[in-house]
């Protein structure tokens, strides 16, 4: 079986990712590869946009980023809504808000 870190190696490799800064409360400064995602989607019956923006990464990446920790993706910063686990736990999402 193939680890969910060897998948993020290789997409990150093909141009595929994006690298974002963790800004942890207490210790080091912290770069991971993630997916990253703002899609826009309609609301309010096509009245308005909304935008979520999210990313996914190895969950062995960003040990213990959390809800409020600040990410710099792409020179924009972010604060975390919330971090959740995807499938069996090797990788999470995170929900962002933008700053």
């Amino acid at each position: 079986m193939i680890a969910i870190e060897s998948l993020y190696d290789a997409a990150a490799r093909s141009g595929l990712l994006q690298e974002a800064i963790w800004i942890p409360d207490l210790g080091p400064v912290k770069a991971a590869w993630v997916e990253f995602r703002a899609p826009d989607a309609s609301i309010l019956d096509g009245i308005g946009m909304s935008t979520d923006y999210a990313m996914r990464f190895p969950a062995s990446h960003l040990v213990g980023i959390k809800q409020g920790d600040t990410v710099e993706i792409s020179g924009t910063t972010y604060r975390v809504r919330e971090v959740r686990a995807v499938g069996d736990g090797s990788e999470h999402r995170a929900t962002l808000s933008k700053l």
